[in-house]
């Protein structure tokens, strides 16, 4: 009996796969995109962004953002990446060969290099804080403020740690897509959601939990207002790795068999579960200790100046506070990672596309440049003083870091995602994006609503998060 003949979109996954990759599984992809939105900010910014500004109310604020802004946009880098096979510069310039649009693809591409430098600079202090945890450092007697401002201006500690933490980036994303990130991926996923929720577990059945959750979860619709919305706005796109190609680059190691819709749903869904999982897990933990999240506990202060003090009254101590702290700082390790390989993936990806370079060589090269350029950041905790302070925002001085943050972290991944919507749905043009979504999809129920979103809404509102941006920062933190 004759074999039938490949289809078309079986010839085009062959071909995908011989060249320069393609996702296993729909499971792998999801796992893997997933990874790429579930970050730092999930666990150390959620929490005390819904509980400073109304609980339940700014969650069902968030999840409507999600739904209405994140995924359009999310499914419509998906949808250019699948149709291109290519990286942000290549896809935009195949779909839209004249003019200057290319430049947004570009900005993804330098916006996910600089993130990556920073960003591997946070994670390491996660890894730092695993040691610290497990070494007993955080005892009733310590002043976890005055710790970790002594850890951010050991210069060699910070350094050290940031090479760690991009080495292994490196040894990830350098395997490919099938062997190194996807398989990674399938690792890594899963064991952070068990810690995830071993730890909810544990803190929601900590004493005085319920006061924390009251505070988490009660509804205050009084404390809604426009800065809220912006608030939950910014929260739901920056969380889901917009703007900086990611999307696209994960979009183009898709089978064309795959459905673009449920692929899209599934990562925005896995996103926000973490995110509001991780509000289970820090707000009762600090309800214990009897501390109330404030605006200026959110981020970095939160996290390692002042959840040290709470593993420090954990029951069963000293025991109860070293498994839970240590549980806590390998789970934000895990989502860090997974976070920072689809950085260095972006820039990797343009390399071997469109210059022509071997895998290896390309991530290697990514992982040593920026490290680099993350040495100002790793040193401009206190290590170096004209490093602290480089510029002053709101009559605030703020260094390195935190302004690379702001001009690439917040301004360039929110102009690039506005560039992606004018990309996708007006200069390329809808009815082509539709006719992608539908390989994988042929009904496409939602198709008109998609569009909608895509033209109109979806910009203006990332208009507002850029004008927020520029006009009260203090807004979007």
């Amino acid at each position: 009996m004759d074999k039938p003949e490949p289809s078309s979109s079986q010839i085009i996954d062959s071909a995908a796969a011989k060249k320069r990759g393609i996702w296993g599984s729909k499971l792998g992809f999801i796992f893997a995109a997933a990874g790429s939105a579930i970050g730092l900010g999930n666990i150390w910014r959620f929490p005390t962004e819904a509980a400073n500004n109304g609980g339940a109310a700014f969650l069902l604020i968030y999840i409507a953002c999600v739904l209405f802004i994140g995924m359009p946009v999310m499914l419509a880098e998906l949808t250019l990446g699948r149709h291109t096979r290519k990286d942000p510069v290549g896809a935009i310039r195949s779909v839209v060969p004249r003019g200057l649009w290319w430049l947004a693809g570009a900005l993804g591409v330098i916006t996910g290099l600089a993130i990556l430098s920073y960003y591997s600079v946070v994670a390491g202090w996660t890894l730092g804080y695993v040691v610290k945890t497990v070494s007993h450092t955080f005892t009733p007697q310590v002043d976890p403020a005055k710790l970790f401002g002594a850890f951010a201006g050991s210069w060699w500690q910070e350094i050290l740690y940031h090479a760690i933490f991009m080495a292994l980036c490196v040894l990830v994303v350098i395997g490919g897509v099938k062997a190194g990130i996807e398989r990674w991926s399938k690792i890594l996923m899963p064991t952070l959601l068990v810690v995830l929720l071993l730890l909810v577990v544990r803190s929601v059945t900590l004493p005085g939990a319920s006061s924390g959750l009251s505070f988490y979860l009660s509804p205050d619709f009084s404390k809604i207002n426009m800065k809220v919305v912006v608030a939950a706005l910014g929260q739901a796109f920056f969380s889901l790795s917009l703007g900086m190609g990611a999307m696209i680059t994960y979009g183009s190691y898709l089978s064309k068999k795959d459905n673009l819709v449920t692929s899209a749903a599934w990562v925005s869904g896995a996103d926000s579960a973490i995110a509001i999982l991780a509000g289970l897990m820090v707000l009762p933990a600090l309800a214990l200790a009897g501390i109330q999240p404030g605006v200026d506990q959110g981020g970095a202060g939160l996290i390692f100046a002042v959840l040290p003090r709470v593993f420090s009254q954990m029951p069963w101590q000293p025991y109860g506070g070293i498994i839970f702290g240590a549980a806590f700082f390998i789970l934000l390790a895990l989502a860090a990672l997974t976070s920072a390989v689809s950085l260095l993936e972006v820039v990797t990806a343009y390399l071997v596309d469109e210059k022509g370079w071997k895998r290896r060589r390309a991530t290697t090269l990514v992982g040593a440049v920026s490290f680099a350029i993350g040495i100002p950041s790793a040193l401009s905790l206190g290590a170096v003083g004209w490093l602290s302070s480089m510029v002053s925002l709101q009559g605030k001085e703020i260094g390195f870091l935190d302004l690379m943050d702001k001009l690439f972290g917040k301004l360039s991944l929110t102009f690039g995602s506005l560039l992606i919507c004018l990309i996708v749905a007006w200069a390329w043009g809808s009815d082509k994006a539709r006719k992608e979504v539908q390989n994988g999809n042929p009904r496409f129920v939602l198709g008109g609503l998609w569009v909608f979103l895509l033209k109109y809404v979806c910009p203006v509102a990332i208009m507002t998060i850029l004008v927020y941006l520029v006009v009260d920062p203090s807004v979007i933190r």
